[in-house]
């Protein structure tokens, strides 16, 4: 079972965006969470397309993948839920590091970006990845089994970011991570797509994950246009 990544150069990804408005429209109570439409792109995507769109350099988190791997201290053995996996970027990373004793879970709600993953996996003979379709209120993951849980541009796509929390905390071992990467929201910093696109800030972030039973246990800044926070199972 595995997953795959791809990017596109970042005038052909705004392009792109600004063709789907729907990604855009954002809900205006954001405790309520994301507006749905914003995940109507992924209902019955491309996958060559959005590979070309996730990993192609000029995205940060791309060029940047390898220093955000070695940030995450993975050890062999560990079990990592890849949540909004899309192409399977940084899927394929995390299964290298865990190696064979380890166990990598690809989730995304589309079946496409899934089925992809998983035929690619089958190619590569990775045989530690597991591919899971999820909804926006079920993750599908076995209670107190994972070591990290990895949510990369996906935090702000979380229709119901109060039920996510909640099956990530029963989700993740005692003392287990949750490490979330998300565009900084910061006006005259941010692009204008950002300011619409994304719901919250570092700082409401911080606020409505730490009111699920986690705590801010650390985050790096190497990154400039996303931020890197990393939360522990209290």
């Amino acid at each position: 079972m595995g997953l795959t990544l791809i990017y596109l150069p970042r005038l052909v990804f705004i392009l792109l965006l600004t063709a789907l408005p729907s990604l855009s429209l954002m809900a205006e109570d954001h405790s309520a969470g994301a507006d749905p439409r914003i995940n109507q792109p992924y209902q019955d995507p491309d996958f060559q397309v959005w590979q070309d769109i996730f990993e192609s350099p000029g995205r940060e988190v791309y060029d940047d993948r390898e220093a955000i791997l070695q940030a995450l201290n993975l050890e062999t053995g560990m079990w990592v839920a890849d949540i909004g996996a899309g192409t399977g970027l940084f899927t394929w990373l995390f299964a290298t590091e865990v190696g064979d004793q380890g166990r990598v879970f690809a989730v995304d709600i589309s079946s496409e970006f899934i089925r992809n993953i998983l035929q690619i996996a089958r190619q590569s003979n990775l045989k530690n990845v597991q591919g899971i379709v999820n909804s926006q209120t079920s993750l599908a993951l076995q209670p107190d089994t994972m070591d990290v849980v990895f949510v990369c541009d996906t935090y702000h796509h979380f229709e119901q970011p109060q039920v996510m929390l909640k099956l990530i905390h029963q989700n993740l071992k005692s003392g287990g991570r949750l490490v979330v990467i998300d565009y900084r929201k910061r006006p005259g910093f941010s692009s204008n797509w950002v300011m619409d696109h994304v719901r919250l800030d570092r700082d409401g972030v911080i606020a409505e994950i730490e009111q699920s039973g986690f705590r801010l246990s650390g985050e790096e800044n190497f990154l400039r246009a996303n931020y890197f926070l990393t939360f522990t199972k209290k």
